[in-house]
């Protein structure tokens, strides 16, 4: 028989360019996860990754400098047990999941549309990012109370 704390979960955050929001939340669940969970991200399109996500998820202690920005692959969703969506284009163009795959939205302001001078544009990189940490704190503890309630 096979437990469901024996099947490993995969979480894929998904966005448009994969650049910024699901960088950071693949970054967090990396760093915040030791419950066996598997984190990735990718994007609708590849942008490359942005220069200010990295930097703040560096002031918080997590390298994100080593994650790729991708597009999504048929492989990814089939992988994947759940995609989080953290975008609105994203939503609207995802693609169709595999069966038994679930999907969440976290409706993120893009903060790469940030104006202002730098130190202005950084305080919104910086409240994304505290706001995905708590996303992704939030995800984990509901994902691992429902392998082991």
């Amino acid at each position: 028989m096979v437990h469901q704390s024996d099947v490993a979960v995969n979480i894929l955050f998904l966005c448009t360019g994969n650049s910024c929001r699901s960088q950071m939340a693949e970054g967090w669940g990396r760093h915040l996860n030791n419950n066996g969970l598997e984190f990735s991200s990718a994007g609708i399109e590849a942008h490359g990754k942005n220069p200010r996500a990295i930097q703040v998820m560096a002031e918080a202690g997590v390298d994100i400098s080593g994650q790729e920005s991708t597009i999504v692959s048929p492989a990814m969703l089939d992988q994947a047990n759940l995609v989080v969506t953290v975008c609105g284009h994203a939503d609207e163009h995802c693609p169709i999941l595999p069966s038994g795959v679930r999907k969440l939205h976290w409706p993120l302001e893009d903060p790469a549309r940030a104006a202002g001078g730098e130190d202005e544009v950084l305080n919104v990189f910086r409240a994304t990012r505290d706001d995905i940490r708590e996303r992704v704190e939030t995800l984990i503890r509901e994902l691992v109370y429902r392998a082991h309630p």
